[in-house]
């Protein structure tokens, strides 16, 4: 099965061609030979020296290593079309177990980063713009309709709230960013501690950055995505609302999902960020978005 399927049957633009007034669609397959101009992209972008005795990487494995998320213990050149996830740029390595959510308890909510939890367990931080869909997505992830409260009014989540889960890990809702009906000094006090989570928080695997992908790229989401990598903080970036059959702007959810990875791989040009395609209505990505975060976490846990 090609992977141009398993990415349910979009047509995305080479992450490694030059940008143009007209893109063309780019099937991404293992087994089709990239020696086209996003071969001749990528080989103006890479500096390493010249040498006689090494031998240079298969066009294959180029378009692994600066397209797909390879994770810990995975050879890019053993990469095969069935270890990426569906819907999403992330390649299955050894690390991936047991990602049954069995159990889910709230622990507490916290004004301030020194005030979380002291119990260095992993965590994976979910963050993005209000009314983005964050809260239903936990409650999906989950399977419980209640343990994220789901409000009509956007901005509503206010403090670092801490859910355990299995026991063993914790599940962070962190407050939306945007257009939530607050006092503009909230807004800033809002900013400030949730930065300070980010920046001392060694517990922290990775942050879960949602994309509302039924809108074009926000400068907003933008924003956010490049501070977090300027701050070497790991992202993974969950595209929401991806059932939708076209946008409230007139594209479709995966047209925005290509416009948006054509921006971040800006600053992204190898090594890309993990991004899976999700819907807290139908389901989609549910699965396998809890399967990346079981091989990230075990990672970080060995």
């Amino acid at each position: 099965m090609l992977v141009r399927s398993r990415l349910l049957s979009l047509q995305f633009v080479s992450l490694l061609s030059p940008p143009s007034s007209k893109p063309e669609p780019f099937i991404l397959s293992l087994r089709n030979n990239i020696g086209s101009s996003a071969c001749r992209s990528l080989s103006q972008d890479v500096s390493a020296p010249k040498t006689t005795t090494s031998r240079p990487p298969s066009d294959t494995t180029r378009f692994v290593r600066d397209v797909l998320f390879v994770p810990p213990g995975v050879d890019p050149d053993e990469v095969s079309e069935d270890m990426v996830l569906p819907g999403s740029n992330i390649v299955v390595g050894p690390y991936a177990g047991d990602a049954k959510i069995k159990q889910v308890e709230f622990v507490k909510s916290s004004g301030r980063a020194k005030d979380c939890p002291k119990d260095h367990r992993p965590e994976f931080a979910i963050l993005g713009r209000s009314n983005v869909g964050k809260s239903s997505l936990i409650n999906s992830l989950v399977r419980k309709k209640e343990v994220a409260l789901t409000s009509k009014k956007p901005g509503k989540t206010q403090l670092i709230n801490h859910f355990l889960v299995n026991k063993s890990w914790y599940m962070v809702d962190l407050p939306g960013y945007g257009f939530a009906k607050t006092s503009e000094a909230a807004r800033m006090d809002w900013s400030s501690f949730t930065k300070g989570y980010f920046l001392n928080r060694n517990s922290l695997v990775a942050v879960l950055l949602l994309v509302d992908a039924s809108v074009p790229p926000q400068k907003i989401d933008l924003d956010c995505a490049n501070w977090l990598g300027r701050n070497n903080i790991p992202i993974t970036f969950v595209f929401t609302k991806c059932d939708k059959t076209k946008g409230s702007k007139g594209k479709r959810p995966d047209e925005n999902v290509r416009d948006f990875q054509e921006l971040i791989r800006q600053n992204y040009r190898q090594h890309p960020p993990p991004w899976i395609m999700t819907s807290s209505v139908t389901g989609l990505g549910r699965d396998e978005l809890l399967l990346h975060m079981s091989q990230l976490r075990n990672y970080w846990d060995q």
